[in-house]
């Protein structure tokens, strides 16, 4: 009777043991199986490079953000209409300190650039004197004409004759610019504008900008021109 009592208690105990081992083990199984858990382990294991910011369409770091703004336009195109006398002010000195790489502030003779700008891209032929066509001397002599109110003699070599000489170092913006093309004696002419910068008739561009230090125009440079005065 003895030996049965504690074989039973012996039973009661084991059941007792197991139970408990049954809820631990359901316990680990459920936990380590929930979603929460899951979560949870795959954000520890999956790690993103420093900085990376991912969205759809695209891979970009935080501190390069993609723009959600309008994409900003090339500005500067020569067919652009201005609307109002001051924004074609402001246009024409920031698209020709472009083009001729100067400081804004330092074209500040407007009349000059709308000029300018009325005959930018003409082209060449030799005697023209139109927007049609216009050669080196034809244009200067319109340009000084309209805007000087002064009338150039029609070649380059009597404009040249009509001018105190200026040494490079010493133009101003409206002063001729004169060189040899062909030959020894002044064939060519242009207007000095800023920052060794002048405009002038080209035969293979027309109606450009161009610089002094360019090879070919240093080489052929003679001098610069200033009208005399009572010319």
């Amino acid at each position: 009777m003895m030996k049965l009592k504690v074989y039973n208690c012996c039973l009661l105990l084991m059941i007792l043991i197991l139970g408990s081992s049954c809820h631990a083990l359901k316990s680990v199984f459920v936990n380590n199986n929930s979603p929460a858990s899951n979560r949870a382990s795959r954000n520890k294991e999956v790690k993103f490079l420093e900085n990376i910011e991912v969205k759809p369409g695209t891979v970009v770091t935080s501190k390069h953000k993609t723009s959600t703004g309008k994409k900003l336009q090339n500005k500067y195109k020569y067919s652009d209409k201005i609307t109002t006398n001051m924004d074609e002010v402001n246009w024409l000195q920031f698209k020709y300190s472009i083009v001729a790489d100067v400081e804004l502030e330092t074209l500040n003779n407007i009349p000059l650039l709308k000029k300018m700008d009325e005959w930018y891209g003409t082209r060449y032929c030799i005697g023209g004197e139109s927007k049609e066509c216009v050669d080196c001397s034809g244009f200067t002599g319109n340009i000084y004409r309209d805007l000087f109110n002064f009338s150039l003699p029609r070649t380059a070599q009597d404009q040249f004759g009509i001018c105190d000489r200026i040494d490079v170092d010493n133009l101003q913006e409206g002063d001729l610019v004169f060189f040899h093309t062909s030959g020894r004696n002044v064939s060519h002419v242009g207007i000095f504008l800023a920052n060794n910068k002048f405009v002038h008739s080209s035969t293979t561009e027309g109606v450009t900008i161009s610089d002094l230090n360019d090879n070919y125009w240093q080489q052929r440079f003679i001098s610069g021109g200033r009208v005399k005065k009572g010319s």
